[in-house]
């Protein structure tokens, strides 16, 4: 074949830099986006944190909650102000005439004054500190960003107080290393035993001599190799005088499987107790934990700041986006100035470039609250319902209903709506809890599965924990409420809320 050139004309969409930085930032959650923010700041000289903006905002909404207040509020607050600065006054002189003028030349500044502000008499008082209004809220400095110990580490703490030969710590060391965070031993005797040499000279009754040992270790229960033995090592810590205690241990040790069947009439009758003293019986043994190592862990809590606020003012739903969630950037006056009035040079030019960058990164950044400022907005017009009457009156909605009426396509939907969060008075949820398939209703409506998931789970709460509700009985119900709902569908929403079936839910009483 003969080459040749040629021209052809088309259009294709392109992904400028611009455009990649502002969907970049579209799909940031709250803290991603503070950690972007910081490193544009490290990375830009140009661009700064506008602290001025900060600061009239702080002032504006302090002079706003100001003028809501009433005079006589104000002038009560003066007053208590009043008093209160003058009883400081009393009790700093006080204070001072009590600090000697000279310390003991054996003292130490901890003796005379406690960490917080405590003053003791003097050396022989270290142990005796006077109270002061620091002591109740000691905690608070010394407990800041402390974490809980794992379950392996506060098992060894108690290893370390506990008298064991070498080879008994050998032993207690690798039981401890196979518990795992529920706080059960994990593998069996015999395969622990593997994991010792033949130079360590060590059987199996040690090993079990060891984990009895153990067992007997906080949290109680800690140590167990099935449910059967948590149960019994808890009930064997608690006071012989409790009622029913004896009684507990027999159907634990004997009929725990009964109980797991919920076959309270086969339990009445070979316990040989009526209804009343079987029910509580079984609340003894409810009470125990059936993973005693869950109370202790090292996970840190996870803190989730909202990115909208939606509140009730004057009658009406307002949305707002929250002010703390990004800081304010402003390009910096002074090199901008600097820009302005130079003469071309090879520096100049890199300060323009990241002049551009900066200009091209806040603009991306208020595009992107614009963004989630306009799709809370129109999520907050559609489920006015739900602000209004609960979930139980959630509306159906799918990305698309929200990108036609904000025109915009339904992926830039999903992205503003991922990791980001609002606060309602009824609580925080993320933008995509929201959204929901719609189920059809007999005759011929829509309604959201939020909704038909509040209205199950309302309708178990209510139920007679003696006879609970089948799948097949709450579809019934549902067909009398006009919702078009079939027995596997309600299966379905139920485990979606971690709700066991009907045989599980039985009670007692």
């Amino acid at each position: 074949m003969k080459q040749s050139l040629q021209l052809r004309l088309g259009q294709q969409l392109t992904m400028t830099p611009q455009l990649q930085q502002a969907i970049k930032l579209l799909q940031l959650s709250s803290l991603d986006l503070q950690q972007e923010i910081q490193e544009a700041l490290d990375s830009n000289v140009m661009l700064e944190i506008d602290e001025e903006h900060n600061n009239d905002k702080s002032t504006t909404d302090t002079a706003t909650q100001k003028d809501s207040a009433s005079s006589d509020d104000i002038s009560t607050t003066n007053d208590d102000l009043s008093n209160e600065i003058k009883s400081e006054q009393v009790d700093f002189e006080n204070t001072q005439n009590d600090i000697p003028q000279e310390l003991a030349t054996d003292s130490s500044w901890e003796d005379e004054y406690d960490t917080l502000g405590s003053y003791t008499a003097g050396p022989a008082a270290s142990s005796h500190a006077s109270t002061s209004s620091w002591n109740g809220d000691s905690d608070l400095f010394e407990n800041n960003g402390k974490t809980e110990d794992s379950l392996q580490e506060h098992l060894i703490w108690q290893l370390e107080m506990t008298p064991f030969s070498q080879a008994d710590r050998l032993i207690a060391e690798t039981i401890i290393d196979s518990i795992d965070d529920s706080g059960y031993l994990m593998q069996s005797l015999e395969e622990l035993l593997e994991a010792f040499t033949p130079e360590d000279e060590i059987n199996l009754e040690e090993i079990e001599a060891v984990l009895h040992q153990i067992q007997n270790f906080d949290p109680p229960g800690v140590g167990a190799r099935d449910l059967k033995e948590n149960l019994l090592l808890q009930l064997r810590t608690l006071d012989n005088n409790t009622q029913w205690l004896s009684e507990a241990k027999i159907l634990v040790s004997r009929h725990i499987n009964l109980l797991a069947k919920r076959d309270f009439t086969t339990l009445k009758r070979r316990m040989k107790l009526n209804e009343n003293n079987l029910a509580q019986v079984i609340n003894l043994i409810k009470s125990l934990s059936p993973r005693p190592g869950s109370h202790i862990s090292d996970d840190r809590p996870h803190y989730i700041t909202p990115d909208v606020y939606v509140k009730k003012i004057k009658g009406e739903w307002v949305c707002e986006l929250n002010p703390d969630t990004a800081p304010n950037i402003k390009v910096n006056e002074q090199y901008l100035s600097l820009v302005k009035g130079a003469k071309r040079s090879t520096d100049m030019d890199s300060i323009k470039e990241h002049l551009q960058e900066a200009r091209w990164f806040i603009k991306s950044l208020q595009s992107r609250n614009d963004t989630l400022l306009k799709v809370s907005r129109c999520i907050l017009d559609f489920q006015r319902d739900f602000f209004d009457y609960g979930e139980e009156h959630m509306r159906a909605l799918v990305l698309a209903d929200v990108a036609d009426v904000v025109e915009m396509h339904e992926s830039t939907i999903s992205r503003v709506t991922t990791q980001k969060y609002m606060h309602t008075p009824g609580g925080i949820f993320e933008l995509k809890y929201f959204f929901s398939s719609h189920v059809t209703t007999a005759s011929g409506g829509e309604a959201s599965a939020t909704a038909i998931r509040a209205i199950i789970k309302k309708m178990i709460a209510k139920e007679d924990c003696r006879k609970p509700l089948s799948d097949n009985k709450i579809a019934n119900m549902l067909a009398e409420q006009n919702y078009k709902i079939a027995r596997r569908t309600v299966a379905k929403y139920r485990e979606s809320m971690s709700i066991p079936p009907s045989n599980e839910r039985k009670d007692i009483a």
